[in-house]
């Protein structure tokens, strides 16, 4: 059901959702709930603030248009950079996170950042081995096509592509290193 600013119906009645579904409303007594002594009003928590001191340095990190400000408290291990940063800071900034378009630029940007480090790997002193890292060599001796059939798997319908997701971004990669070196190295009237 899509999201409306009107109710779908009736709240149901908390005897009828008890009789429908095992275990509702066991927590409803507070005897029964481990946390209730912490619930109750003027209880000391030890905490000095209403809402926690926002944390230094959020000018500029990416904040949902449905909240009003950041959290308190935010990561700045990995901030946003390059292309893909530039396509997470759209997603954050025009859509809501209740719409599609905004994780669709969002699994973009991750796209584009996995590229970009596929291509800065291809140029590094190791690049990476996209088979042994994809535990392909892993599967050898524990049945790798047989455990693939009858027994109900759901990644069964895309299994034909997942050799072309790991390993077509490579040839890419090296199609154009050719080229580029091709260009590069041999005179125009040998090619």
């Amino acid at each position: 059901m899509p999201y409306t600013a009107d109710k779908p119906g009736q709240t149901p009645d908390p005897d009828e959702l008890r009789r429908r579904i095992p275990g509702w409303g066991a927590d409803l007594d507070p005897a029964d709930r481990p946390a209730f002594p912490r619930e109750q009003p003027g209880i000391e928590t030890g905490a000095h603030w209403e809402i926690p001191e926002q944390q230094p340095g959020g000018a500029g990190r990416e904040r949902s248009i449905e909240h009003r400000r950041l959290t308190p408290v935010f990561g700045t291990a990995q901030p946003l950079h390059g292309l893909s940063g530039v396509i997470r800071r759209i997603a954050y900034a025009r859509y809501s996170e209740g719409q599609t378009p905004h994780w669709m630029l969002l699994i973009l940007g991750d796209r584009v950042e996995s590229a970009g480090a596929h291509v800065r790997s291809l140029f590094s002193r190791h690049p990476d081995d996209p088979f042994s890292q994809s535990g392909v060599f892993g599967e050898r001796g524990r049945r790798p096509i047989a455990s693939r059939f009858g027994r109900r798997r759901v990644d069964v319908k895309h299994t034909w592509m997942d050799p072309l997701l790991v390993v077509g971004p490579w040839v890419v990669a090296a199609v154009v290193v050719f080229r580029i070196a091709r260009a590069a190295f041999v005179p125009a009237s040998r090619r």
